[in-house]
């Protein structure tokens, strides 16, 4: 058997065309909104952009109240510091102005101590003393103790004396103290022999003073 035969089309007739596809209606009508959505996406752009300005204007506001909350406190603590410092210049001057009077701060005065010794010989009819300054050098101070920017400084003094008594030595110290600081390092006394009168030396004193000065370290300038 044979199958079914195909007849040619017959003039006049059309070939059944395939169907096409229908887009969406809403396709047809976007030129309607095309400007609505122009201008939404230039806002979304727009909003996005302000929301970064904004966020980096906020971080770099709150930078700046961080800075200005540290500058703040190290400037109150300057100044704390300051008033304390105020507050303990008020209450040690006096002492510091006397220590200042009586030698000890400040630059050797040696014509003070010479002029001491003279005027202590003349008014208490000692014997003469003869003297000797060493150079000035700087001395070492107990770890403790805090200097600062003051440097404690000292000046050997080696005296030699006849005496009538003890006392004669005891009387030139309490002399020598109205014009400076100075410590005892030494002193030796010898008796000589017996006494050939009321004015004649029975004692021979040597001995060795340290004169004290605490002065400031000059501070570098800028080269």
């Amino acid at each position: 058997m044979s199958g079914p035969v195909k007849q040619p089309p017959l003039p006049g007739m059309q070939r059944a065309s395939t169907p096409m596809r229908t887009l969406p209606a809403w396709l047809g009508e976007l030129h309607l909104v095309r400007g609505a959505l122009l201008c939404f996406a230039l806002t979304l752009l727009v909003s996005m952009a302000l929301l970064s300005l904004s966020a980096a204007y906020r971080m770099r506001e709150a930078q700046q109240l961080y800075l200005a909350q540290h500058t703040r406190a190290a400037a109150a603590t300057l100044f704390n510091h300051a008033e304390a410092e105020k507050q303990e210049i008020r209450a040690y001057e006096p002492q510091f102005l006397a220590l200042r009077q009586r030698g000890l701060i400040g630059e050797e005065n040696r014509l003070a101590w010479i002029d001491a010794i003279r005027r202590s010989q003349e008014q208490r009819k000692l014997l003469p003393i003869s003297y000797d300054i060493s150079p000035q050098q700087g001395l070492r101070v107990p770890l403790p103790m805090v200097m600062g920017q003051y440097h404690l400084r000292g000046s050997r003094m080696r005296l030699q004396m006849d005496l009538l008594h003890e006392m004669d030595l005891l009387n030139l110290f309490d002399d020598l103290r109205q014009a400076g600081y100075f410590a005892v390092q030494d002193c030796t006394l010898k008796r000589h022999g017996a006494a050939g009168g009321e004015a004649a030396p029975a004692l021979g004193a040597e001995c060795e003073l340290l004169w004290l000065t605490v002065n400031s370290l000059a501070v570098p300038g800028p080269p």
